[in-house]
């Protein structure tokens, strides 16, 4: 079983293509493959070049608890790399498929830099979903553990809970995050952002990933922490967000249609072997 493990600010990915395979990864080994502990360890997997779209390059994106994503603004920049380094693309943009929507990527500096066009964000509360009446998810109230937050709801092909606040704290990402998340108003679960405006030219923000946990970064996070922003006037359209794992540059158009650009790294490649499923599922979340 090949991999291709890259990463883009510190959130790593590893790519599976099932030409290699012969069959269908299922949701255990992909737990299994994505442990940190028991496998090589990532913030996902990318199932792809998958046949059947009329797009060039379809791919899928696998949560490491075995959920499938949407989309994944990272996950994309790693598979157009993947592309780009196994001669299925040169540096003019071409077309991926997502369960999320088609994106158009481009790979530069020799696969060091790629941009994606994520598409358009929508606040729209029936697209992202968000339980209540029809409308724009902004700055709406939600109590948790007798705190009152303030937050706005985005979808970018899969859903997003943007906090802003005036401080970020790491360890309270990680409390309220899994419970934001999970929180029923949101039927489809949501990727959570903590945001602080820096000034109209960056932001900073940190993440906790839906099926992931915390993350380093996150492209359609930074995509749609942006968006909400510049919906709330607080920045500019061409902005820089700031995550612990570094920066990426977001555009964003009157219509709300986004552009991300940052980074791509690969790390390496090899073979799993296939010992590493023989161990029982329990063993692995409590040994």
């Amino acid at each position: 079983m090949n991999f291709y493990k890259y990463h883009g600010l510190g959130n790593d990915y590893i790519v599976m293509n099932p030409a290699e395979m012969g069959e269908e990864l299922t949701s255990d080994q992909i737990r299994r493959i994505c442990h940190r502990n028991y496998g090589i360890g990532s913030d996902g997997i990318l199932w792809g070049p998958v046949n059947g779209s009329q797009v060039p390059f379809r791919v899928k994106i696998y949560n490491p608890d075995g959920s499938e994503a949407e989309k994944s603004g990272n996950g994309l920049r790693i598979f157009a790399r993947y592309l780009m380094d196994n001669g299925l693309v040169a540096e003019e943009p071409f077309l991926i498929s997502t369960i999320g929507g088609e994106v158009t990527a481009r790979v530069s500096h020799g696969g060091r830099r790629v941009s994606v066009e994520m598409g358009q964000v929508s606040f729209d509360s029936r697209k992202i979903p968000v339980e209540g009446p029809p409308r724009e998810v902004i700055n709406e109230h939600m109590v948790i553990g007798g705190m009152d937050l303030i937050y706005c709801a985005a979808t970018i092909g899969n859903p997003h809970c943007i906090v802003i606040e005036n401080t970020l704290d790491t360890q309270r990402v990680k409390t309220l995050g899994p419970i934001i998340e999970n929180h029923p108003v949101f039927p489809n679960r949501t990727n959570v952002q903590f945001a602080k405006v820096i000034d109209e030219n960056r932001i900073h923000i940190e993440i906790w990933e839906r099926g992931a946990g915390y993350t380093l970064a996150s492209g359609s996070s930074a995509s749609a922490t942006a968006a909400v922003i510049y919906r709330l006037g607080l920045c500019k359209s061409n902005v820089s967000v700031h995550m612990p794992g570094g920066i990426l540059d977001i555009a964003i158009q009157k219509d709300y249609a986004v552009t991300m650009s940052g980074p791509v790294t690969r790390i390496g490649q090899g073979t799993l072997d296939v010992e590493m499923f023989d161990h029982e599922e329990h063993t692995m979340k409590t040994g």
